[in-house]
């Protein structure tokens, strides 16, 4: 049962000061709800369609229906999810305001309903025909994280802990709404207005936008309270869902067949969405007490690199098959291989534990891909091509199954269990590779 108050904000015990979530209250958003109440039914799509048909070029339509269709799809999913988020909510406060935000996604998925059917000409005007028509437009990592979605759902309603609800809120509020949905949703306004299209749909856009801001809102604070009651538990809940989806975020605006022209056509770049989720989540994180490099376990993103040296990585790691879903065979080309393992230097866990330096060396079955070695001590590391002069521990397995496990698609044990991995050398450095790489 919740507590019928919410508490006063509190220094956070861990970092032993206040955070900027100690300047709002849930009383306040749920205010600003109300305040920020609109119709989705009211609008007129008239002009709208008369521009689709008349003012966009085929493909300016067939690119920007395909970034609409996510949001489509995604407003009902995430309408769908949120009734445990609801039960899991410690305080009558916090329930109340996830009850508005579960209004406010029913209410933009009739929005986008209304607008495929009446501008688009998708679907009878059923929610259920607009879905099913949109369904073959997600992408791979769209599918994968709202997928973790939909089980992170049935996992809160088997268990509505703090722990689990963090993870919760983690996936939702800071990677599906402010990594994901909201620099989309920038995008999208900024051509509009530029162009000075679609003014219903514009209008519309602009209002959920305004939702989901106060929607992220309300998730950064509930993180940072949580934090404050279980300052250990928290990080490694939210630590251990991030890593487990952020290896698709690049795939989520990924365009059918890589092709950037979906998003380039409306005078914008992969990378210029990338950077604005890279620095929301990061932002929003550290906002919640949790700042990304704090989080416990090896680093959630590669150190050292720039927002948009992150996304660049990302994408290109994304389309050679070595993260995310693979749709077919993983590049093998010298610059893809060097940045696999570049990667993997910097994602070592800085916890290894290990007493004096370990040399792990990767001998491919594949008389293409050289041998690769890396040398990890405290405080360093270094990855080279080429042999060790003398390494700790020799992996020898096919390149492909290399990638597969890179991009955690292949349990590690079970290639070795069944031969695919075969380790030579100490047998203690296997165990000592366990901690410099720990599974999730």
């Amino acid at each position: 049962m919740a507590t019928a108050t919410t508490p006063p904000a509190s220094a956070d015990s861990s970092a032993g000061s206040s955070l900027p979530t100690d300047a709002i209250t849930y009383a306040d958003l749920y205010a600003r709800w109300e305040r920020g109440n609109w119709r989705a039914t009211e609008l007129d799509f008239s002009e709208d369609a008369r521009q689709w048909r008349e003012d966009f070029t085929e493909f300016e339509r067939q690119a920007a229906l395909w970034n609409y269709c996510l949001f489509f799809w995604g407003e009902d999913a995430v309408a769908d999810n949120l009734s445990p988020y609801i039960d899991a909510a410690p305080l009558e406060e916090q329930k109340y305001f996830l009850t508005t935000q579960q209004v406010d996604e029913a209410r933009h998925a009739v929005f986008f309903k209304r607008f495929m059917q009446e501008v688009c000409g998708i679907g009878d005007g059923s929610l259920s025909s607009g879905l099913l028509a949109v369904k073959p437009q997600l992408t791979p990592g769209f599918r994968r994280i709202f997928g973790r979605l939909d089980r992170m759902a049935d996992e809160l309603r088997a268990d509505p802990s703090r722990c689990n609800l963090a993870a919760a809120v983690a996936l939702y509020h800071i990677v599906i709404e402010a990594a994901l949905a909201q620099p989309g949703q920038h995008f999208i306004c900024s051509y509009l207005e530029e162009r000075e299209q679609l003014p219903a749909f514009r209008q519309g856009m602009d209002n959920i936008a305004a939702d989901e801001q106060r929607h992220i809102g309300f998730g950064v604070k509930l993180l940072s309270d949580l934090k404050r009651e279980d300052p250990v538990g928290v990080p490694k809940a939210v630590a251990r869902v991030l890593r487990e989806v952020t290896r698709f975020t690049s795939q989520v605006l990924m365009p059918p067949g890589w092709d950037e022209r979906y998003i380039t056509v409306f005078n914008a770049t992969f990378d210029t969405v990338g950077v604005e989720g890279l620095t929301s989540m990061t932002t929003k994180l550290r906002s919640a007490g949790m700042p990304i490099e704090s989080l416990p376990g090896p680093p959630l993103l590669p150190p050292g690199l720039s927002p948009l040296e992150l996304s660049q990585r990302g994408r290109a790691l994304a389309k050679a098959g070595v993260i995310g879903v693979r749709q077919g065979p993983t590049a093998r080309d010298p610059d893809t291989v060097a940045l696999m393992f570049d990667t993997l230097r910097r994602q070592i866990n800085p916890d290894h534990g290990l007493a004096k330096p370990i040399t792990f060396q990767w001998e491919f079955t594949d008389p293409d891909i050289p041998t690769w070695h890396l040398t990890v001590e405290n405080g360093s590391s270094a990855v080279s091509q080429g042999n060790a002069p003398n390494p700790d521990l020799r992996l020898r397995l096919a390149y492909q199954d290399w990638a597969d496990i890179v991009g955690e698609r292949l349990d590690p044990l079970r290639a070795v269990a069944t031969g695919r991995l075969r380790p030579r050398g100490n047998p203690l450095a296997l165990a000592r590779l366990a901690k410099v790489f720990p599974r999730r």
